[in-house]
């Protein structure tokens, strides 16, 4: 494992988003359902856990009945420099597809590149490259 892994609790839809997120950054994507993991809290075929591992790392659940669906407010996931430019700028168009640029990728003063977003789960995602990388 690295080091933090962003663990996600989705409204109801984790299978549907960790596999919008393998189809973005490729990698390998396991799921546990509640039975499967002997909870009672939500639906049999509920997302218990989910693991994206590959050069972005992802984790996620389907929110219990106690617990609370993620709320981005006042952060952001950050890609900056996890690949090549070419790479990262793929990743931010398909991030933004059917979600919100707040920012879009650009050149910035410093000489570096970078963008926000808020791809259509709602989840806020600062992607950026130094240009000779």
């Amino acid at each position: 494992m690295s080091g933090l892994i962003p663990y996600l609790l989705f409204p109801g839809n984790a299978a549907e988003a960790l596999h919008h997120y393998q189809g973005v950054f490729g990698g390998d994507l396991q799921l546990f359902d509640y039975a499967a993991a002997g909870r009672h809290d939500g639906p049999g075929d509920a997302v218990a856990h989910g693991q994206l591992s590959g050069l972005v790392e992802l984790a996620g659940a389907d929110a219990g009945a106690d617990d609370d669906a993620v709320q981005m407010g006042g952060m952001f996931l950050s890609l900056l420099g996890t690949a090549d430019a070419l790479t990262l700028t793929e990743w931010f168009d398909k991030l933004a597809a059917d979600g919100r640029v707040l920012d879009a990728l650009q050149k910035r003063p410093w000489g570096d590149y970078d963008g926000t977003l808020v791809d259509r789960y709602g989840i806020r995602w600062l992607i950026g490259f130094h240009p000779e990388d």
